[in-house]
């Protein structure tokens, strides 16, 4: 017995985390992006207000709609040169990428702990993220960057052991599972007739 389970509006609409860096959790704001209809995750200031307060990047002015916009393009950006390093392309353009990469702030000892001060702008949050994605893309650290290789996914996320073929979602191993059990299905059954 086959059993089905009902996926909520506010499930899909929920922040991915397990990407392995804040900058590709940036990249899961916007699920299958190369389906035929992607998922967007940050669909106004608010909501970009949460993801920012989500991985602990919470500025002290709210975002704004030119903060999505911003944060929209960073994001694109990352996507086309994660992609482009993942599929050993040469490829990708990094002129978008380079409009964020302003200088960071110094991080500071705090009781005892060292630790970065919180972003004042979006822009600031933006230019942590842009380095971040920037560094994790040109070190030795780009060979740990893999992608989903389920269809319409191709979520860049950090795997060390190079050993996962899907994204740490278990949608899209569960929806490639259902995809080739079903090719196996249709084949037996036209290979008896």
């Amino acid at each position: 017995m086959m059993r089905y389970t009902r996926v909520m509006a506010s499930d899909l609409l929920d922040f991915r985390l397990d990407g392995g860096a804040t900058w590709l959790n940036l990249l899961a704001t916007r699920g299958r992006p190369f389906a035929a209809h992607p998922i967007e995750r940050l669909t106004d200031a608010a909501r970009l207000a949460e993801w920012l307060e989500a991985v602990d990047l919470n500025p002290a002015a709210a975002p704004t709609d030119a903060d999505l916009a911003a944060t929209r393009a960073l994001r694109e950006a990352l996507r086309v040169l994660a992609l482009a390093v993942t599929s050993d392309d040469a490829g990708g353009d990094a002129t978008t990428l380079e409009r964020f990469l302003t200088p960071p702030p110094a991080p500071t000892v705090i009781d005892g702990e060292l630790r970065m001060p919180q972003p004042a702008t979006t822009t600031d949050a933006l230019s942590r993220i842009a380095w971040e994605g920037a560094l994790h893309l040109a070190g030795p650290e780009r060979r740990n960057l893999h992608e989903c290789a389920a269809e319409g996914c191709r979520y860049v996320f950090a795997d060390p052991s190079g050993r996962r073929r899907y994204c740490p979602s278990a949608a899209c191993a569960t929806r490639e599972r259902v995809r080739a059990h079903r090719a196996r299905q249709k084949a037996s059954v036209t290979a008896a007739d």
